[in-house]
């Protein structure tokens, strides 16, 4: 299967080599532009599978720049993820209104980023799977939230990845470089403890008194979260 193509319109260069950076290390193909001009003749070139347009561009603004693609009936349903410095709810709602599938406010994690790019990317019989749930465990992957028993869990970006993997797979044995290359994109290191690290953590935040959490350890493979 070809990589996803995605088209990154932002005209302050080191944050555009940074993201396409970040993408092309988690397999994405990678277009650029600095400005709306070239990004509609790169999305006239060939379409991409999605687009990261920022708020402020030199020739016009992404609001703009997105509201021009969503008349075009051939674009009309490429998703959109707005880049921005901007944080009020007022310009989220701006950018929703003109046709944005997401926002993501600066400055952001790349890992954060990439999960907003893969959900957005997901097949039509895939959507359903934006929400993941098991072992009373829900995951919004847009909204980015996490409850369990209906009481609210905070974790950091990795932490979410991590959590999110093992939803994925539920009742599933993973091994330690499954995990590693699905959430870390790594190869197989022997000398890391990474992944161990991250279950601890997962595994203290889920736990409660009375139910520790789901995720058990599977002696000489790796880890499994319990599907029920």
């Amino acid at each position: 299967m070809s990589a996803k193509q995605i088209l990154v319109v932002e005209d302050e260069r080191p944050i555009r080599e940074m993201i396409a950076f970040g993408l092309r290390r988690a397999g994405f193909e990678v277009r650029e532009a600095a400005d709306a001009r070239s990004g509609r003749a790169e999305v006239a070139n060939k379409l991409p599978d999605l687009l990261l347009v920022d708020w402020m561009l030199p020739d016009t603004s992404g609001l703009e720049f997105t509201r021009a693609l969503k008349r075009d009936r051939e674009t009309r349903e490429l998703p959109v993820i707005m880049l921005t410095a901007r944080a009020e709810v007022a310009d989220k709602v701006r950018g929703l209104d003109a046709g944005a599938t997401d926002y993501i406010t600066k400055p952001f994690s790349v890992e954060e980023l990439l999960a907003r790019v893969r959900a957005h990317l997901r097949t039509p019989a895939q959507v359903a799977a934006t929400r993941l749930t098991a072992a009373g465990i829900e995951m919004d992957l847009l909204r980015r939230t996490v409850t369990r028993d209906a009481e609210p869990v905070h974790l950091s970006a990795k932490e979410f990845d991590l959590l999110a993997f093992f939803l994925e797979h539920p009742g599933s044995a993973l091994s330690r470089e499954q995990i590693l290359n699905g959430v870390w994109d790594y190869d197989h290191d022997p000398g890391t403890n990474v992944v161990d690290v991250y279950v601890g953590y997962l595994r203290r935040k889920l736990g409660r008194p009375d139910r520790p959490a789901p995720i058990e350890t599977v002696r000489s493979v790796g880890y499994r979260l319990r599907a029920a």
